[in-house]
């Protein structure tokens, strides 16, 4: 079957936000608030400068998506492009559907001069460093540390 994809509507967000629970769980079995995803996952659309979101469909069904958000890079005077929030529903999982999510990232980032595509991903997810791995990423030599300010 063949993988389609687009750039996410604000229709979309309802399904984007329900894979960002089912993934937060599956990945690191943390139950996130709807009642907090969904405002952030309207927050792209609402304003672009955030980021985007694409889907890939299969047969018109929305089978997965991710996030693209931005960073200035001040070293290579371009953005950096980040891949977050990667989630491939299980069924439709092996058939090409991030693959396909992935080239269309790298097409718009040579369009729009990105320097670099990147993501970070759970050091226990094996399989999706496989995944990214195959793609042709390489992994890099940093760690990313984090802290909470109230």
């Amino acid at each position: 079957m063949t993988v389609t994809i687009r750039n996410a509507v604000p229709n979309d967000a309802a399904t984007i936000a329900s894979f960002q629970l089912a993934m937060a769980l599956e990945t690191e079995e943390k139950e996130l608030e709807l009642g907090v995803v969904m405002p952030a996952v309207e927050e792209v659309f609402a304003n672009p400068s955030r980021g985007f979101y694409l889907i890939g469909e299969i047969a018109g069904e929305v089978a997965g998506s991710l996030m693209v958000t931005y960073e200035w890079s001040d070293w290579r005077n371009s953005n950096l492009w980040y891949i977050q929030s990667v989630y491939v529903q299980e069924q439709f999982r092996g058939r090409g559907v991030f693959k396909n999510l992935y080239q269309t990232v790298i097409e718009q980032a040579r369009v729009e001069k990105a320097g670099h595509v990147r993501l970070y991903v759970e050091t226990d997810n094996e399989r999706a460093q496989k995944v990214y791995e195959s793609l042709g990423m390489k992994r890099l030599p940093y760690f990313m540390y984090d802290i909470k300010v109230d």
